[in-house]
């Protein structure tokens, strides 16, 4: 059997799909190619609207997902191409879709996690077997269905020494906690905003998709007034198992904090949002894991100069550091997760952890697509 395998990832940010290559069948994965495409204007709408209630929300969401295998199978065959090889090498594709609904409870029934994918669609697209639907079956199973990738970043950075963070900055932050002492002890969890809140506030203020570098949020000040009103969220002091999304943490809510503060400078409300995500993050750090020794950051997040100096100024006992200079550039990671995932679902072997999402044990993720 093969062992590449291509992962997908389109996240919270709404940025785009990352698409990765990834051959498994050395001691350490080795990336073959990695390919990003935008999304365009329209879809990129649609995605963000259909993450709260609206008209005719089933026929939009169908068109959605329809979309978004189009574009994924376009990443897919520029992967190929770049890496010159054929479908019939590649042994399954992972594709985890777009959240757009994420509200797990206990098992109790009432809990559900809702990504838009058409993997049918891109299975016929691409020749290739499409794994996906992985957080639904954690969920069944008591599990918050997220973080997914904790099990990855074990499996990648666990052979470090003393404690690691590995922390993601996407739409939404999640970190995992590991110890080398402990190999079974492995935590993670959602922290919070990543860049969602950042990015909008960017968008409806400046006209750009995300603030570069953080340059903007560096010229502001933060307001400690109301960093207080956005850390008084209950989120923030839920203990583990937890995970969240768009659900809570959108431009309604942010709205909402804004009240009494609108006499503030745009600039000054991005530098508070930048400095909610760097401690809300690193409260994490300080609070579960206080013993570590770096802190490796993945997604846009790692891209942001100013969030990255505010994480080391909050942390000062940890090395922080992009995961670029752990061999897997930052924008890599999670698309390699979900290759990760494809393997282990295609060889019937477990791949998430009750330590981190709560469920009743550990799990195989994912459902098949047959090209």
């Amino acid at each position: 059997m093969s062992e590449l395998y291509a992962g997908l990832m389109s996240g919270t940010s709404l940025d785009g799909v990352d698409g990765v290559l990834v051959d498994f069948s050395q001691a350490t994965p080795q990336v073959l190619g990695h390919i990003s495409a935008p999304f365009p204007a329209g879809l990129r709408q649609e995605l963000l609207q259909l993450n709260t209630e609206g008209p005719n929300e089933l026929h939009r969401a169908a068109l959605a997902a329809n979309a978004l295998a189009r574009i994924y199978a376009a990443v897919v065959s520029r992967l190929l191409a770049t890496c010159q090889l054929d479908a019939a090498n590649v042994c399954a594709v992972g594709a985890h879709g777009q959240t757009v609904r994420h509200r797990p409870q206990q098992f109790d029934g009432t809990g559900y996690t809702l990504q838009l994918n058409q993997p049918a669609l891109l299975a016929e697209l691409t020749g290739i077997d499409v794994v996906a639907d992985f957080r639904s079956r954690d969920v069944a199973a008591g599990g918050q269905g997220a973080p997914l990738v904790p099990p990855f970043h074990q499996a990648f950075f666990g052979h470090l020494p003393g404690h690691t963070g590995v922390l993601n900055i996407g739409g939404i932050s999640n970190i995992t906690l590991l110890n080398a002492a402990e190999p079974d002890s492995v935590l993670g969890f959602d922290c919070g905003p990543g860049n969602a809140l950042m990015d909008a506030w960017c968008m409806a203020h400046t006209g750009a998709d995300y603030d570069d570098a953080g340059a903007w949020a560096a010229s502001g000040v933060v307001h400690a007034g109301l960093l207080q009103v956005l850390l008084n969220e209950a989120f923030f002091t839920l203990p583990p198992p937890k995970s969240t999304g768009r659900d809570l943490f959108n431009s309604a809510w942010l709205q909402d904090k804004l009240t009494g503060f609108e006499a503030l400078a745009a600039q000054d409300v991005q530098a508070t949002l930048t400095e909610l995500t760097a401690r809300s993050c690193a409260d994490c750090v300080r609070h579960f894991a206080p013993a570590s020794e770096r802190l490796i950051v993945c997604g846009g997040g790692a891209l942001n100069t100013h969030l990255m100096e505010r994480l080391q100024s909050l942390l000062p006992g940890c090395t922080v550091s992009s995961s670029e200079a752990f061999g897997l550039p930052p924008l890599q990671v999670e698309a390699m997760a979900f290759a990760w995932l494809a393997r282990q679902c295609v060889e019937r072997k477990t791949a998430s952890l009750k330590s981190v999402t709560g469920a009743q044990g550990a799990r195989i993720l994912g459902a098949v697509y047959p090209a």
